[in-house]
This record gives C-alpha cells, sequence and structure tokens, in this order.
C-alpha cells in the first residue's frame, strides 16, 4: 500500500490589510513580513494610503511583500473612496492591480438601491474581464437580518452562483452568515473559484469573520479539497481582530490563521505524486467554459444547471510552505 505524501498546490496565502482594523494598510504589511505570508490583498478603503498606488509600491517593496489582490471600493462605508461611480471604481482597482503585479480584483455584487449597475453588472464584468489578465473575482455575500426581519440587500443575487461569471471569491464567513451549505455553493463555483476569503462564522446575522476553525464552516475541508486539486489561486485570511487586546494577541490571531491554512492546505494524499506533468492536463479556467470567454460559454445572465468540470491534481513542493 502506497504511503500518503503530502501534496501542496500552488495556492499562496495572503493576509487581507482589513485584517489589522482598526490598524493601518502599512501595519497589515509589516505583520504579514513579520508572519510570513505570502502576500497581502490590499482592501481599498478609507485609509488614504489604501487608496495611493505608489505608497502600496513603496510598502510591498521596503517589506518584501507582493499584493497578490486588490479588494474593489464597494462597502458602505467606501462609497465616495476613488469615485461615486461603481465603474469607475473597478477601473481604478484594475490598473492598480496591473500596476502593482496583483493577479486579482475582489468585487461585491452591487446594492439593490445601485439600480442601473446592477442591470448591467453582469455584462460589464464579462466585458472588463476580456481587456485584462487580472480576475474579476465577484464575492459571495448573505441577507441582512435583523431579528425576523430578512432584506435582499444585493442585486443581482447574494448567492452569487445563480449568474455566469468568470471567477468567483467565496468567504466563509459569508456562508455562515447567509447560512448556506458552503461546501455546495463551492460546488456550483466548479472551475470557477478563482479566490479564497478564509474565515469562520457560527450562522450570526452579524457578518462575524472569526479565525478558522473557531466557527462552524468547513474551513479545513474546503482547503483539503483545494490541495487536492492543484487550486492556484489565493487563500486570503480575512478575520475580525477588532477585539484584540494588543497588538501581541492581533499577530497571534493572526499567526493562528496561517499555521491553520498552511496546514490544512497540505492534505495527504494516498497515492505518490506523478513525477512528472500529465501528457493531458486538464484546461485551465482562462481556456474552459465559461471563461474561454462568450464566444464559448452560455450569454452572460443566469448560469446554466451543468455539473462543474473537476480539475487533475497538481505536484507541488513537499515542504511546509506554498511556493
Amino acid at each position: 500500500m502506497a504511503e500518503p505524501v503530502v501534496r501542496i498546490p500552488d495556492a499562496k496565502v495572503a493576509l487581507s490589510t482589513a485584517s489589522v482594523y482598526p490598524e493601518s494598510t502599512a501595519t497589515a504589511f509589516e505583520i504579514a513580513a513579520r508572519l510570513g505570508y505570502d502576500g497581502v490583498e490590499v482592501m481599498v478603503w478609507t485609509d488614504p494610503v489604501s487608496q495611493d498606488i505608489e505608497a502600496l509600491r513603496r510598502l510591498s517593496d521596503y517589506h518584501e511583500v507582493p499584493v497578490l489582490a486588490v479588494h474593489a471600493p464597494c462597502l458602505l462605508i467606501t462609497q465616495r473612496v476613488w469615485s461615486t461611480d461603481p465603474w469607475v471604481k473597478l477601473q481604478r482597482a484594475r490598473a492598480a492591480a496591473e500596476t502593482l503585479g496583483a493577479s486579482t480584483v475582489v468585487v461585491h455584487p452591487p446594492f439593490r438601491w445601485q439600480r442601473q449597475y446592477a442591470r448591467d453588472f453582469v455584462t460589464g464584468i464579462w466585458r472588463m474581464a476580456e481587456e485584462t489578465d487580472v480576475r474579476f473575482a465577484v464575492e459571495n455575500m448573505y441577507p441582512w437580518r435583523y431579528r425576523d426581519r430578512e432584506m435582499l440587500a444585493y442585486a443581482p443575487d447574494w448567492d452569487v452562483t445563480k449568474y455566469d461569471y468568470r471567477h468567483f471569491t467565496v468567504d466563509l464567513s459569508h456562508t455562515a452568515t447567509a447560512r448556506t451549505d458552503a461546501m455546495a455553493m463551492i460546488g456550483r463555483m466548479g472551475d470557477r473559484l478563482g479566490h479564497v476569503h478564509l474565515a469562520d462564522g457560527n450562522g450570526s446575522a452579524k457578518d462575524e469573520h472569526l479565525v478558522p476553525g473557531r466557527g462552524t464552516q468547513p474551513c479545513a475541508e474546503l482547503l483539503a479539497g483545494l490541495a487536492g486539486n492543484g487550486f492556484d489561486g489565493q487563500v486570503v485570511i480575512e478575520v475580525n481582530t477588532r477585539r484584540a487586546m494588543s497588538a501581541a494577541e492581533r499577530e497571534a490571531d493572526l499567526a493562528e490563521a496561517l499555521a491553520f491554512a498552511r496546514r490544512h492546505l497540505a492534505a495527504p494524499s494516498s497515492a505518490p505524486a506523478p513525477s512528472s506533468p500529465p501528457s493531458s492536463p486538464s484546461p485551465s479556467p482562462s481556456s474552459s467554459s465559461p471563461a474561454s470567454g462568450p464566444s464559448a460559454a452560455p450569454s452572460p445572465g443566469r448560469r446554466s444547471e451543468q455539473s462543474p468540470a473537476t480539475r487533475s491534481p497538481r505536484t507541488g513542493s513537499s515542504g511546509a510552505r506554498p511556493s
């Protein structure tokens, strides 16, 4: 019987700059470097440094921490950051990603009151994705709840798998808040899952963003599945450390989250890794439907009911840290 081996995917583990709030974007780079994260995802928000591409470049160079993703300013508190026009925000996020060498722009679906933006969102995201190598990874959200009332705040839907997008971000704190089956949603995303916000939750109406392993979400199961499928996107630690009583406590939480991600990405396999790449590798998201573009995919709109393709496992380094 073959001995289990450890396969580590090409996925890098990044720190969201939102994870250090109320500390600054600059502090996030410093902590990411000290703890050994592979990079950062910049949350563009009210911190002026997060909006300044040159400042971000200097921080990245100084700390030797790459910017792997840019989170567009689409929160309630960032409605006036970069522009009041949501398409301009996405254009600037794309430009920031291209300048900084980031591969992904994370974007939320529109708020319902952004009616024209919401009507054009699916086709507009496809159009922007055709113009760049940067991935626009649309993130799952959740209904807003207050006591026994529920408000559907996002359009065309908080469940982004109901529509055809080229790439998805899955956020496990959001699946907890939505009280939806996270693994079923990930299954619907299939090969279009390009980005992960790793956090945990207990199903509270509040978006908790707990350190992974402290809630009820299948964080370990998700990571083991990514390792087994050769996931080459990014796993981003996006947790809430606002209640940390000290900088040391915040850093301990972020170190715990990084250790959790690395441990579960190093998933054991009962079969030895192949010594050479397969002769007929599975298509990457950029070449598979619907990622190959509108000419090869269903028309943008509600996604077709078809089983997502699965990718062949990839062989990675046998070390404890992803390359």
